[in-house]
């Protein structure tokens, strides 16, 4: 997406009329211009410029923000200029300049109102030169009104180019009251010379009261006052963006030919090595290749606790070094580093558009002519009423400058921008104004178990050793954890590891092993202080001895529970057994249970076996356990989900982009430096379930805040136009003075805007407003359809499995099959159901598992 800064635009009308200018170019595909950032995001094959002159022919100005076609090393090098023109372009210039313009105006108006109002209606005295000159005294308000509409001369400018180039916008409606208060009152004090020079002194005082001089001045420093608050309060919801541009940092100490040298961040290049001292900012994204320390990540993150590192691990730029020196070597630099990406993430949700915004783009495309056209009719229907002139023409101004195409044209951009700096402070990035909007309205939510409901990688949870076995000596586990991981020691198998991790974490030594040997798909033997050890499954190790009815249980139970349970034996008697599993997350079941809470549908998706997916399952407290899905049949089931609303599909984006593509909303979780996951609508950086019903809790607030926004902008207009017309004059003697109806105006679009402020006390992670669950959500089980054809089913006996990675690789290698639709396999009942599409050979069957070093006993 290429984008632009856009000048000159004032209201919705303006961003709607740039659009529309646009979009009509040849090679546009799309266009969304943000009246909130004075930002434009087009896509499409349009060169630059082509798109300023669309912009310039339409009345507005516009400028490319930078080049998409810069090699690496030029986006390191501009990185820094880039983001201080960035910074540059959030500065409230507005509100000093529209200040100083309401101050000015104030002078002349204070003064104007005082000859005009103070004097008419109060009786305030004037200097004697005054008394009885009444032309005078109009002579002088018409100075004191061309002297504050040359200050506010802006309003004209615009408002009257917009008219020639046909795209009325706010200011027009601003610049045509103010100019027929001005020119009817400019008549009036002409007329006021002829009558007085016949001396009809009645007619004077008369023509006195047609003066509209203090409205036409009034109007202009009224709506500059709205002009000035509303300036300053959209600066306000851009502070979040401002906040993460400032924790760049400028300077980089890098190691050249062994010397330190501090250089600018632009000259770091990828590869570089660099150091960070205790109470530094990490310059650039790298890799620490010596030292430990803890990193503070909140600034990315918004976790407070400090993340050890060590060497080999990934740290971030703006994030801060709090206690070790480390040296780092650089991995990505420029617009490649993770708080860029945050930071370009955030700006780009910024300049598009929530669906939601296109009711308000489409009223406000209308809405300028539409008012100017209520105005005439105005006018010419009290004039044909039989009121004097000056009546109909307060009539018709009080309706163009009550009219507020502005609040229409902010409710949505600036509620986005909140949110979407809220979400940031979260570490919840939503990539578009569409994905932010979209999240609240998820219906179902698919979590895929591994590294998303559970930690992703295998722990030990149980050791149950033999007690006969280990009669002699006190510390039976830690006797047990030194066997297995003294065996474990040599294998690379993912369980292994969970049993050598656990014995680190015990300090129980590893002793050393001879004759180590792996049998594949079955378990290990190895020679230890003279004992031939075995571990493995129950139906390798039972082989050699014998397994108590106790044990047995045992190992069922922990089946249950979804843990693998490894048998250990020693020459002929039975160790004891370990029990390793996926251990689920802390906040997983608290998670599921807010969402649920908000009314949708937890669905977990796993490859692994029924049982184990539903002991799993149950822990996590989901709706719904679909087991059996191998990462590229994920995609699948989502096209199925959607069929029942809308889904939002949660993974960890490494295996899971079609999924994350084919889903209503794609969420990346536990995305960490890599923020730019093209599959995924929003991104978490943190590997915290939690915030997934914080990202639609957020998402919830904001729609919230944009209905709340959208419906004062029009409720404003249909009672504030009928009102100043004069609608209610004939039946309660109601009538709007132009002056209150600039006020209202202003004050329309400043509301609009602080009300999206409200959206930075939305406590995104407190569930206590959430809305309650349907009472008719039941939990449910993945069965087959009784409407899908079914042929046949074969059941399997293979030896050889060990563990669920032992039935993905079984169940891969029978669904590659084309007459296979599904096969259930299950390690601990060593079997494999298959269910066939189309006639398919035993031998055929056979061959194919044993093809993965598995061996088939029989075929039912």
């Amino acid at each position: 997406m290429k984008r632009y800064t856009v000048t000159g635009m004032s209201c919705a009308a303006c961003s709607a009329r740039v659009e529309k200018a646009v979009s009509k170019v040849d090679g546009v595909t799309s266009c969304s211009v943000s009246l909130l950032t004075n930002s434009m995001g087009v896509e499409g094959s349009a060169t630059d410029v082509q798109i300023v002159e669309a912009v310039e022919q339409a009345g507005y100005g516009a400028s490319p923000k930078g080049t998409a076609t810069e090699s690496e090393n030029d986006k390191a090098n501009n990185s820094l200029e880039q983001l201080k023109a960035a910074q540059d372009a959030l500065v409230d210039r507005e509100t000093p300049k529209l200040r100083n313009r309401l101050i000015a105006s104030l002078i002349f108006l204070v003064v104007l109102m005082y000859f005009s109002m103070g004097h008419m209606m109060w009786g305030w005295p004037l200097p004697e030169f005054f008394n009885g000159n009444h032309v005078a005294m109009g002579l002088l308000q018409l100075l004191l009104t061309v002297a504050v509409m040359v200050i506010n001369q802006k309003f004209f400018i615009s408002g009257f180019k917009g008219l020639i180039h046909g795209a009325p916008n706010m200011d027009t409606l601003v610049a045509l009251g103010s100019a027929a208060s001005f020119g009817y009152s400019v008549y009036a004090l002409f007329a006021m010379t002829a009558v007085q020079v016949n001396g009809d002194m009645d007619a004077v005082m008369s023509y006195m009261h047609e003066f509209y001089f203090e409205s036409a001045a009034m109007i202009l420093a009224l709506i500059t006052v709205g002009k000035m608050l509303e300036a300053h309060s959209k600066g306000k919801t851009t502070d979040a963006l401002k906040s993460l541009m400032q924790l760049a940092p400028k300077t980089a100490t890098v190691v050249r030919d062994g010397v330190e040298q501090e250089i600018s961040v632009d000259a770091v290049k990828k590869g570089d090595i660099f150091v960070v001292r205790p109470g530094e900012n990490i310059p650039v994204d790298g890799e620490i290749i010596d030292g430990t320390t803890a990193v503070n990540e909140s600034a990315l993150t918004g976790e407070s606790i400090p993340v050890d590192k060590q060497p080999k691990d990934a740290v971030s730029a703006a994030t801060v070094n709090q206690s070790g020196f480390i040296k780092c070597r650089a991995t990505r630099v420029g617009e490649d580093t993770t708080l860029s990406q945050i930071i370009q993430m955030v700006s780009d949700a910024a300049a598009t558009k929530a669906p939601i915004a296109k009711i308000a783009d489409r009223v406000s495309g209308v809405f300028v002519p539409a008012v100017i056209t209520i105005a005439i009719i105005t006018i010419i229907a009290w004039l044909i009423a039989g009121e004097t002139v000056g009546f109909a023409l307060a009539r018709g101004i009080s309706v163009l400058v009550i009219s507020c195409p502005c609040a229409l044209g902010l409710a949505t951009p600036v509620a986005i921008m909140v949110g979407n700096g809220k979400g940031a402070k979260s570490g919840i990035l939503f990539k578009t104004a569409a994905s932010l909007e979209a999240t609240g309205r998820t219906q179902i939510v698919a979590l895929d178990k591994t590294g998303t409901i559970t930690s992703g990688e295998p722990k030990v949870t149980d050791i149950v050793p033999d007690e006969t076995f280990f009669e002699e000596t006190g510390n039976h586990a830690g006797a047990l954890l030194a066997i297995a991981a003294s065996v474990e020691a040599k294998s690379e198998h993912p369980l292994a590891k969970a049993i050598m991790e656990r014995a680190k974490t015990d300090e129980i030594a590893v002793a050393e092993v001879t004759d180590f040997s792996a049998v594949v798909g079955n378990g290990l033997t190895a020679i230890l202080a003279g004992k031939m050890i075995k571990a493995g499954n129950l139906a390798f190790v039972s082989k050699f001895v014998k397994v108590s009815d106790d044990m047995r249980a045992k190992a069922v139970e922990f089946s249950k529970e979804g843990k693998t349970p490894l048998f250990f034996a020693a020459d002929d008697r039975l160790c004891g057994i370990i029990a390793v599993a996926d251990t689920i997350k802390e906040d997983s079941p608290e998670a599921v249970r807010q969402l649920k809470n908000m009314g949708i549908r937890v669905v977990m998706l796993t490859g692994d076996n029924e049982q184990t997916a539903n002991a799993i399952g149950k822990q996590a407290g989901v709706d719904e356990v679909i087991a059996g899905v191998l990462p590229d049949g994920k995609e699948a089931v989502i096209r199925k989900l959607k069929k029942q609303g809308r889904v939002a599909m949660v993974g960890d984006g490494i295996n899971d982009a079609p999924a994350l593509t084919r889903a209503d909303m794609g969420i990346a979780i536990g995305a960490g430096s890599d923020v730019a996951i093209d599959a995924a609508d929003v991104v978490l950086m943190k590997s915290r379930l939690i915030d997934v019903p914080a990202a639609v809790r957020l998402s919830r607030a904001t729609l919230t805040n944009i209905h709340e926004n959208l419906f004062w902008a029009f409720f404003y207009n249909v009672i504030g136009i009928p009102l100043a017309a004069g609608l209610w004059y004939p039946l309660l003697g109601w009538k709007l003075n132009p002056m209150f109806g600039a006020a209202a105006m202003s004050l329309s679009s400043f509301c609009v805007v602080t009300n999206a402020l409200r959206l930075n006390l939305c406590r995104v992670y407190d569930p206590k407003h959430d809305r309650k669950a349907t009472p008719d959500r039941k939990n449910k089980t993945n069965k087959p359809n009784e409407s899908e054809e079914k042929s046949m089913t074969k059941t399997m006996n293979i030896e050889g499995m060990m563990c669920g990675h032992c039935e993905a690789r079984v169940k891969k290698a029978l669904e590659a099959l084309d007459a296979v639709s599904e096969a259930a396999v299950s390690h601990e009942s060593g079997t494999a159901v298959v269910t066939l599409s189309s006639d398919i050979s035993d031998e055929k069957l056979k061959e194919t598992v044993e093809a993965e070093d598995y061996k088939v006993t029989s075929i039912q």
